[in-house]
């Protein structure tokens, strides 16, 4: 039997929130929760229960949408000048801005609230990550490290994870972290080689722009194998096995396919590399972790 037609003011909502799904990609959260999730169950090795389950990804939700919906802001003068940028609904008005800046502020709530959930050391460390989701879009308009200040902000997530468990600073999931940074930064670069004209012409700061493509993507590649170093070193810290290490492996070889399908620049298949490879990266690492510890 038909449920009839949707009524108007729900059709409305419903497109609304397609829209903000699109303008914040919500899609690529799965790029850092993982590791979020890792640093979750390695704090203890042992599952932590359901209601820091929740609260750590209510957390990683509400810092990568505030992160994201603060790049609109931002960047809409940029993205509205930049042709491949140019539709994205912050800039055509699709989603107004007025709504993207409630988006922020209720995101932010939600950070705030998931980490005074989990413990008095995340809440005191939430400022630090409001400022780094904030300033990270402006280094770009003065160094070339932006890629990195990127990488920085997604390497709190294990982190995060790993605080919301224990409830106090170790120096264990900082190398965890690194691997996090160094792989974010490497597939930043690359990505960043097809504006790599527009941001020259504009006075955008990017490595592509200032050592040029060919180099970008050797520095690109040492970040990568510095990643999958920073995985192997970390398994004897959080006493991780061979499991653990089969997964490293196979987060080697998806890297290295990344760099072959855009060998010699060939920006064609860019997006095969930054969305669907890197898609797998984190959800592998969290699948071999969880068998090496529940086996």
């Amino acid at each position: 039997m038909s449920s009839g037609p949707v009524p108007p003011a729900t059709g409305e909502f419903l497109r609304k929130a397609r829209t903000f799904l699109e303008l914040v990609k919500f899609e690529h959260t799965a790029f850092a929760l993982p590791f979020a999730y890792m640093g979750m169950i390695l704090a203890r090795r042992t599952w932590p229960g359901w209601a820091t389950f929740f609260w750590v990804t209510a957390a990683m939700v509400g810092a990568r949408t505030a992160g994201m919906a603060l790049n609109r802001l931002i960047d809409a003068r940029i993205d509205a000048m930049n042709p491949r940028t140019s539709s994205r609904p912050s800039v055509t008005g699709a989603f107004p801005e007025a709504w993207t800046r409630w988006a922020v502020a209720g995101a932010l709530a939600l950070l705030l609230v998931s980490a005074a959930a989990l413990n008095p050391l995340c809440l005191k460390l939430s400022p630090l990550a409001l400022v780094l989701l904030t300033g990270y879009h402006y280094v770009k308009r003065f160094s070339f490290l932006c890629h990195f200040a990127l990488g920085l902000v997604l390497a709190l997530a294990p982190l995060g994870g790993w605080f919301g468990v224990t409830g106090r600073l170790e120096w264990q999931p900082f190398i965890l972290s690194a691997a996090v940074l160094s792989w974010v930064a490497g597939f930043d670069i690359f990505y960043s080689l097809q504006d790599a004209d527009f941001d020259r012409t504009h006075g955008l700061h990017s490595v592509p722009v200032r050592f040029g493509a060919a180099r970008a993507l050797r520095i690109s590649a040492a970040c990568h194998v510095a990643t999958v170093l920073f995985l192997a070193v970390f398994a004897p810290v959080a006493g991780l096995g061979i499991l653990y290490g089969a997964g490293v492996a196979v987060t080697g070889a998806l890297l290295w396919t990344e760099h072959r399908l855009i060998s010699g620049g060939n920006l064609s298949r860019i997006n095969a590399a930054f969305f669907t490879v890197n898609g797998w990266v984190g959800i592998i690492l969290l699948i071999f972790t969880f068998l090496d510890i529940f086996r």
